[in-house]
């Protein structure tokens, strides 16, 4: 499967590290979710298709966290750019908030950052081990604005490693850290304020997409139509996008 994250991304001028891409592969997904910690109960499965209900059958419900992969397009940056033009810089900490977000300044990391905040939020955060480095780093980045929460993730030795050797296990043969690639993840989650988050490192903060009725997780028809829906109508014509979700294991 090809190389899916792109970073296209966090801004150059404060990339102070940069990671291997990390294949979109559910198997190596899954793997380096469980080394840093998350339960076994736990793992990432390919989503075929965002409206045939037989396709979506295939993944275990409730899926507690949908990743995106897309192509990093002229039309995407200008919808980003100008959406964040109305933003505020998000400034969130302490475990009162209803998503935890990481500003992503790892270059080449948006894979790694889907991951974590697909494990770090909603209902999947309970399967995060006691004692385990994501814990750890749960912990430790919670109380912390995003901008020390970023530099927490620059800084961790076990989450480089563990990244390292998911990024070099791939079907195909890994791209340099320092390579340019054009797509990118963002992760939906239903946070516990019962909304549609959307998570992306390279934005100016978490996105609420609305709100979700209780039974209704991130594959319902009203999620996709609030989430990944509305990046297919910006960028139909082109093919590239693939989705994986978080949910329960087959074992």
């Amino acid at each position: 499967m090809a190389f899916n994250p792109a970073d296209a991304a966090a801004d150059e001028s404060d990339t102070r590290v940069s990671f291997i891409p990390l294949e979109a592969n559910p198997e190596i997904m899954t793997t380096l979710l469980h080394n840093l910690g998350v339960s076994p109960a736990l793992q990432i499965h390919d989503v075929y298709s965002l409206t045939d209900p037989d396709m979506l059958a295939f993944v275990p419900r409730p899926a507690l966290a949908l990743l995106l992969v897309f192509p990093v397009s002229a039309t995407f940056e200008s919808h980003r750019l100008a959406e964040d033009a109305l933003a505020e810089p998000y400034t969130g900490r302490g475990a009162e908030q209803p998503v935890l977000w990481f500003r992503q300044t790892i270059r080449n990391a948006c894979g790694l950052m889907g991951l974590l905040h697909a494990a770090t939020n909603g209902p999947a955060r309970a399967f995060v081990e006691p004692g385990s480095d994501l814990a750890r780093l749960v912990a430790e980045a919670e109380p912390l604005g995003p901008e020390e929460r970023a530099r927490l993730l620059e800084r961790d030795p076990a989450l480089a490693k563990a990244h390292r050797a998911a990024a070099t296990q791939g079907d195909t043969v890994a791209p340099a850290a320092d390579e340019s690639v054009d797509l990118h993840y963002v992760c939906f989650v239903k946070g516990d304020d019962g909304n549609l988050w959307e998570l992306d490192g390279r934005r100016k903060g978490p996105l609420n997409r609305g709100h979700l009725e209780e039974g209704e997780d991130v594959l319902s028809q009203k999620a996709l139509l609030l989430g990944p829906g509305r990046f297919l109508e910006r960028e139909g014509a082109d093919l590239r996008f693939s989705c994986v979700a978080l949910a329960g294991s087959f074992d």
